[in-house]
């Protein structure tokens, strides 16, 4: 304590001394200078923190040093202290012995500081020493997982390697029994041939011995019968024999006698059919110019007018008769076909009567030409078709006809590869039928007794083929709820029914049509496809038939009054039936382009018949019967399919997107117009 009071009162020495961590400052020194020496002071400690870093542990001895060189610098301080220090100087000294107290404090402070410096420093030099043993540990973990994956994958494929060999096992024990039970049955087999050859050789043995034992016992009396026998066989075939070569020049001679008849026969027929199709062609040339003078008489003179009138009236009483089995059969006219349609139309005006019966013998006569020109080799291609497949040739013979006995194998084919026959589905269409009344019902009533009134399959009330018509239209109807029913698809069901008979075919064939064939929205309620498509006829009729359309322009014929069905019904009861069956077997097959092609050719077939017309109202009705005077088929399927060329079908669909785009805007602007006059009348009510 002497040398604490002594070293704050009078060493000047201990004032300049900054070395010693614990050296005292003045408390009137400059704060800036406080500041540098307690910078000196944790540099000093971290001195000591880094030297305990690299020894790693403190001298204990350099503790008893400092405080012996602290009591060094300290000199006692006297005995005896004059009493005449005033009290001023005890304060200060107080204040001096506070100051020490709280230096040494700090000084205990930074000791303990610089302890867990050293502490710090020690644990530091462990972490690191455990570092370092931790990597090297690291590198052996390391090591041992990749031995242990390596043990796993040899354990796993050990036990692969034991399931193989287990199913290897399996294996072989089923294959030694398998050879086990074959080795049985071989063996089986073995005994059975031993069997069998025993059996061989104990018949054979019998066989060896039964012609010894039978001539034993034959006397000389059975032999002298047998001898007898055998003489009078022999004599009956030796007659036999001359019967038989006599019979034989009889019949060769018959066989020629046959075979010449047969030859003159032919040979007639031809020449009768030559002098019939002759007889036809003359009588049709002279019907024709009997025509020629009844549109004529009233320029003629009173006799000759009365002559032509006696004439025609002969003609009109001549029947044209089917002629029976016992006749020659050379294709006659009858007054129906195998179908039902009649095969020359009725006229109601007076006037077309004659060209009624012109057109029943050119009938005849077109009949008898084809027979021995085209239907022969035609029938016997498609004789020669046993499976039907799509082909170019399919294709060509379809359109150059289907013959009535092929056609309905045809169709049903056609129909069968262009629409999926659903199992059921027309019989849940009936049964909804029945159960719920459809809201097209009434108008198919109402349409049904004016189906093909022409046909005699339909014309009669109690027909079988008007139920079956009806159900057809019901399902239809169910089926396509966006269509159900429009005037127009009873036809289409018609004739469907007539060729192909069943009723569910005619259903699908139905479908076919509507929903393949012809484009959307062509049977709806705004018939919008069904107008745009005679925009498009317009179009090609121009392009095809430029002198025609002209002439129609010239005195203002809008073609599509007349062709507007054509393409709605595809001409039913406007061709003849055969010309019409023709067209439906190329329509089925092809697509609405057919109908196209075909309202072209008709009106090429007729140009010039047409162009001698000149008033409006004679155009329009022989427009209205023009179609029933198409007697050759085979002519129309050449214009439709050969001189019309090119028709490709990527400009008809292009032009059909054109006009329909035209036709939509026009019909958007009508409904505005509508809408417009609707508002304006309900303004202008009270």
């Amino acid at each position: 304590f002497r040398n604490t009071v002594y070293n704050l009162c009078g060493s000047k020495q201990l004032l300049g001394n900054n070395g010693n961590v614990f050296h005292f400052r003045e408390p009137w020194e400059h704060p800036e200078n406080q500041d540098e020496d307690q910078e000196a002071e944790v540099g000093a400690a971290c001195a000591a923190k880094e030297g305990t870093r690299e020894d790693g542990r403190m001298d204990t001895g350099w503790k008893k040093g400092m405080v012996k060189r602290m009591n060094s610098e300290l000199p006692g301080l006297p005995e005896k202290v004059p009493r005449q220090n005033s009290m001023d100087e005890l304060s200060v000294l107080q204040q001096q012995i506070l100051t020490l107290t709280e230096e040494v404090k700090s000084q205990k402070k930074l000791i303990k500081l610089l302890h867990k410096s050293l502490e710090a420093g020690q644990r530091e030099k462990k972490e690191s020493g455990t570092r370092l043993s931790a990597a090297e540990d690291q590198k052996t973990l390391k090591l041992v997982h990749h031995r242990a994956r390596q043990i796993e994958d040899l354990s796993s494929r050990l036990e692969a390697f034991e399931r193989e060999k287990k199913e290897l096992e399996q294996i072989l024990t089923l294959r030694d029994k398998h050879i086990q039970e074959l080795m049985e049955h071989v063996q089986l087999l073995m005994e059975k041939d031993h069997t069998r050859q025993e059996v061989i050789m104990i018949l054979t043995e019998k066989m060896s011995k039964d012609p010894l034992e039978e001539a034993k016992t034959i006397t000389a009396e059975t032999l002298d019968k047998h001898r007898e026998e055998i003489e009078r066989l022999k004599g009956d075939i030796d007659a036999y024999k001359t019967q038989n070569q006599f019979l034989n020049s009889e019949i060769q001679q018959v066989t020629r006698l046959w075979t010449r008849v047969a030859e003159n026969e032919r040979a007639l027929l031809r020449k009768c059919a030559c002098l019939q199709a002759q007889n036809c062609m003359m009588e049709s040339k002279y019907l024709t110019v009997l025509q020629k003078l009844q549109e004529a008489v009233p320029d003629l003179r009173s006799s000759h007018a009365e002559l032509v009138r006696n004439l025609v009236q002969q003609v009109l009483q001549w029947d044209v008769k089917e002629e029976t089995e016992e006749t020659f059969n050379l294709n006659p006219v009858s007054e129906y076909d195998e179908y039902g349609f009649t095969t020359v139309p009725e006229y109601e005006v007076e006037d077309w009567k004659l060209l009624s019966k012109i057109q029943a013998v050119e009938i005849k006569s077109n009949n008898l030409d084809s027979q021995k020109v085209v239907e022969k080799p035609l029938h016997d291609r498609w004789n020669s078709i046993v499976e039907l497949n799509p082909s170019a040739e399919l294709k060509s013979l379809i359109r150059s006809g289907i013959p009535k006995e092929h056609r309905q194998r045809v169709w049903r084919w056609i129909v069968s590869q262009c629409c999926g026959y659903l199992p059921r589905h027309y019989q849940q269409l009936l049964q909804q039928s029945k159960d719920t009344s459809h809201p097209a019902c009434r108008q198919i009533e109402l349409d049904l007794p004016r189906t093909l009134t022409t046909n005699k399959r339909f014309s009669s009330p109690t027909s079988q083929l008007i139920p079956k018509l009806r159900r057809v239209l019901l399902a239809f109807s169910w089926r396509n709820p966006a269509i159900g029913y429009c005037q127009g698809l009873n036809r289409l069901a018609a004739v469907a029914l007539l060729v192909l008979e069943d009723e569910e075919t005619a259903f699908w064939c139905l479908v076919h049509i509507v929903e393949n064939l012809m484009p959307a929205d062509y049977y709806t309620d705004t018939l919008i496809t069904s107008q745009v498509d005679q925009r498009v006829f317009k179009d090609l009729l121009s392009e095809k038939l430029p002198h025609l359309m002209a002439h129609f322009e010239q005195y203002q014929i809008d073609v599509s009054l007349i062709t507007f069905s054509w393409f709605l019904v595809a001409f039913v009861d406007s061709l003849v039936s055969e010309v019409l069956l023709r067209v439906w077997d190329a329509f089925l097959y092809e697509g609405s382009k057919v109908i196209f092609r075909y309202a072209l050719a008709i009106f090429k077939y007729k140009e010039e018949e047409i162009l001698r017309i000149h008033d409006s109202v004679e155009i329009y009705q022989y427009l209205h019967l023009f179609t029933r005077m198409i007697m050759d088929g085979r002519k129309l399927m050449n214009i439709a399919f050969n001189d019309l060329n090119p028709f490709p079908m990527e400009v008809l669909r292009a032009r059909r997107s054109t006009h329909r785009e035209e036709l939509e805007a026009k019909l958007r602007e009508l409904e505005e117009i509508k809408a417009a006059y609707v508002k304006e009348r309900a303004v202008q009510r009270p």
